[in-house]
Parts: C-alpha cells; structure tokens; sequence
C-alpha cells in the first residue's frame, strides 16, 4: 500500500483556513484532518477530541519532553502541536492527512518533513482580513491588533510554501485548494515516505 501524502494548509487567522478545511474534508475521499492539540480555552461549540485535544499547560509540556509532536508553537498564548502520533499512522494507512495549522507551526513541519505540500491561504487585503477579524466576533479589540500585526510578519513568508491561493471568493478558493491536493497525489504517488510515529 502506498503511504498518504501530508497537506499542510497555513495562513493568518481570519484567513479562511477553517472553512476551506471544512469544505475539502467533505468534497475529497479520503483525506483526513489530523487534529492538533492545544492549552486555549474551547470554544462554544467545540468538542474535544474532534476539534482539538484540549490539555493543561503541564501535559503540554510533558509531550514537549517526550518529542511527541511533528510541531508545535506557541501562538496569541496559548499552545498548538500536532501529534506525530496521529500523523504516522494515518500517512502510513494511505490516507492523505491535512494539517489546519499556523504559519510558525509549518515552517516548523517543513523542517522535519519537507516532502509534505504547503498551501498558503490568504485574505484579499489586510483591510478585509480586519472586516473578517472583526465580523465573526470571537476576538477582542487587543486580539484583532495582535492577529493583524501577525498577519503582516506571515505574509513575508508566502515564498516558503509550494502554493498561494487568495481566498477572495470562497468557491474558487476551495476549487483551487482542490485541485492542487488532486494534482499532488497523481504526480507524487507512492513517492512519499511516512513519518516514523516513534
């Protein structure tokens, strides 16, 4: 059996990254969404286990020491990893595994696995990014200056990534986003290797 590839789906928050997300695990066979864990708060409405994996700052650092994760950054304070764990088997099962993750998280990914296809999502313009920020109504004031300032250190790194799509229009974003996982798992086959889960 071949191994899965790993797509990797990164860009400032308010970006659209989620929403894409949720559209290509329903429109793609099988492609699986390797949940991360985090120390934040959940949300209304999050579940954990199927949203994130939400732990104490303690086990957090406790999966540091035990090298557990493929990355893991701290972001707006709080934590973020991916469990190498997760990733291993799902890649080794030939399923294509994604990766909803910041862009200090997958520059990190990068380094460990180069192979993996880096997809940047991005706002039209920093004055729609703040629209966005401030619509959806989860930040607070101090929260949407911080993302925004962020945004623009983020956006300094879209050469680093295999693809740039402009998330101006949802549809076509999603299509785009489509179109190169389908593109990436024809031309590579079974040329990629999974990570070792140990």
């Amino acid at each position: 059996m071949k191994n899965g590839i790993l797509v990797v789906i990164s860009g400032p928050s308010g970006a659209g990254k989620g929403t894409i997300v949720g559209r290509i695990l329903k429109e793609l066979d099988n492609i699986g969404f390797s949940t991360s864990m985090t120390t934040r708060n959940p949300r209304e409405g999050e579940v954990d286990g199927q949203d994130y994996f939400f732990v104490t700052e303690e086990e957090f650092k406790k999966a540091i020491e035990e090298d557990a994760f493929v990355e893991y950054a701290n972001v707006h304070g709080n934590y973020y990893g991916t469990p190498k764990s997760e990733v291993a088997s799902r890649l080794g099962r030939g399923m294509n595994v994604l990766l909803d993750i910041d862009v200090q998280g997958a520059m990190n990914v990068k380094k460990q696995m180069p192979e993996g296809v880096f997809i940047f999502i991005s706002p039209p313009s920093m004055e729609e990014l703040r629209a966005r920020l401030e619509g959806r109504g989860k930040d607070s004031t101090e929260d949407i200056e911080r993302r925004l300032k962020n945004a623009e250190g983020e956006m300094k790194l879209i050469d680093e990534y295999d693809y740039h799509v402009v998330n101006d229009d949802l549809d076509t974003a999603v299509k785009k986003v489509k179109e190169i996982i389908i593109k990436e798992e024809i031309k590579e086959g079974s040329s990629h290797d999974a990570i070792s889960g140990n």
